[in-house]
């Protein structure tokens, strides 16, 4: 007998799909309404860190060099006061396979897959993730399939997202492409479904556990070389799990004091999911469309329980600007030699800035770099901006209004880092806790476990409990 293939129906079976899709029964982990056990979550990949970069290596993944930005730094020196301006380094991971750190993410997922006994992999990604999917899935043998939000309503694609599309295909996957919306979830649910494939999420336990190896690889490099452990590494934040496995990688090697830093493309006033406000973006990955509402909800994702978490690791978060960002983007290419996509420079951006606050003899890594390609330049981006009636010009950036203008600073100077209160966010994620579980009451287990989540004393998250108007039971 078939199976009901409406949207309501599908959606009403997404936990027994993901269930066999993934090999993994999150209801074992559940300890409550609101808690659940996240550290056996992790640990039961069951994977040391020796194991994870054997597998990695073994797939041409990792390992890749830890390049000093000289230039941008002497740059960044020019615009300080005397004694400032901190050494920038940047962990140049477009040396991974398909050209960026997902390499990482996807090589656990896939290799698990094959382990596992599955014939294909399944994801969802806007495209560095599914490049990377496809190929570790080319390299172990199994089929790939990616399902791609590609499209507004008219049929416009960014070039940013043609390319990514393009690269899938190129590295052997089967891409889907869709248009924005909420059929993307019922799309991949179907498949998996219908393909009995595994579902190689961007959120899983195994996606996360593969970029500890970044954070492992750049805490030791930096202590061999330099002897002592960075002052601090920037990471490009959309979803979570870039910053999660990256800290949880640092903290493995023995880095607990290295501060872990998020940095987000403030596209404030822009919504994700609206057809209107698709193509009005310049960045389709680690802006605040992202950034902050896997912060405040990270259980938004494609899988029960997402394995990252952010929060519990996050030390800092700042914003900048598109105009910034693409500006920063030439330097790089000019001064550096080094012409790289645009996430990671994201966080390049911030440590320019950043640099120039702390002392000449600290240590700051951008923990990741991607390729580029002709969708990608920041030309064909800003060409397609503008042809969708947004301005481009020099100015101050502060001025800047996604969907409207992008504003290229007119000095490096005029570069400046926006930090993020986390402690609202903190308040936000209790808050939609509450609202999402309709929470009453909480027990002394669930108050220990929200003060995980968002690293917070137990007076906070009691007293943001009690004024939500939830009754702590102790």
């Amino acid at each position: 007998m078939s199976r009901d293939k409406s949207y309501a129906a599908v959606m009403a079976r997404k936990n027994e799909i993901m269930k066999k899709a993934l090999g993994v029964d999150y209801e074992e982990y559940e300890l409550s309404d609101i808690a659940f056990d996240y550290d056996s979550l992790m640990e039961d990949v069951h994977l040391t860190m020796e194991d994870i970069r054997r597998i990695q290596r073994e797939v041409s993944v990792g390992d890749t060099p830890l390049v000093e930005l000289k230039n941008l730094t002497a740059l960044a020196r020019k615009f300080s006061e005397s004694g400032k301006g901190a050494r920038i380094f940047i962990k140049d991971e477009a040396g991974n396979p398909s050209g960026s750190f997902k390499d990482r993410r996807a090589s656990l997922s896939v290799y698990k897959a094959k382990e596992l006994g599955y014939k294909g992999v399944v994801t969802a990604t806007s495209g560095n993730y599914g490049a990377a999917v496809a190929s570790q899935a080319a390299k172990l043998g199994l089929k790939c399939i990616v399902v791609q939000e590609c499209y507004d309503s008219e049929g416009i694609g960014q070039p940013e997202i043609l390319e990514k599309r393009r690269k899938c295909e190129a590295l052997g996957a089967e891409v889907i492409s869709l248009t924005v919306g909420p059929e993307l979830f019922y799309t991949f649910l179907s498949i998996l479904e219908e393909t009995g494939y595994f579902n190689a999420s961007l959120y899983s336990s195994f996606g996360i556990r593969g970029v500890e190896s970044l954070g492992y690889e750049i805490a030791e490099e930096v202590k061999e070389k330099y002897g002592k452990f960075p002052e601090a590494v920037l990471v490009t934040h959309a979803g979570g799990g870039n910053l999660t496995g990256t800290a949880r990688g640092l903290r493995q090697a023995g880095a607990e004091e290295t501060k872990v830093i998020g940095v987000s493309v403030d596209l404030k006033g822009l919504h994700m999911a609206s057809d209107v406000d698709f193509n009005k973006k310049s960045f389709t990955t680690g802006h605040t469309g992202f950034g902050i509402p896997f912060a405040t909800f990270p259980d938004r994702s494609d899988v029960p329980r997402s394995a990252a978490r952010p929060l519990r690791y996050m030390d800092e978060y700042y914003l900048v600007k598109q105009g910034e960002v693409f500006y920063m983007t030439e330097a790089l290419a000019q001064l550096e030699g080094l012409e790289r996509g645009p996430a990671g420079n994201t966080s390049l951006t911030a440590a320019f800035a950043m640099a120039r606050t702390m002392k000449d003899t600290d240590i700051l890594v951008v923990q990741e770099t991607e390729y580029t390609g002709a969708g990608k330049h920041p030309l064909a981006q800003l060409s397609f901006a503008r042809e969708r009636g947004v301005e481009v010009y020099f100015g101050n950036a502060d001025e800047e209004v996604p969907g409207k203008n992008i504003i290229l600073p007119k000095s490096p100077e005029d570069i400046r880092l926006r930090p993020v209160d986390l402690e609202n966010l903190k308040r936000s994620l209790l808050k939609n806790i509450v609202a999402d579980k309709k929470i009453e009451r909480v027990t002394e287990l669930d108050l220990f476990y929200l003060m995980e989540e968002v690293r917070a004393s137990y007076d906070f998250v009691k007293l943001e409990l009690q004024l939500l108007g939830v009754n702590v039971v102790l």
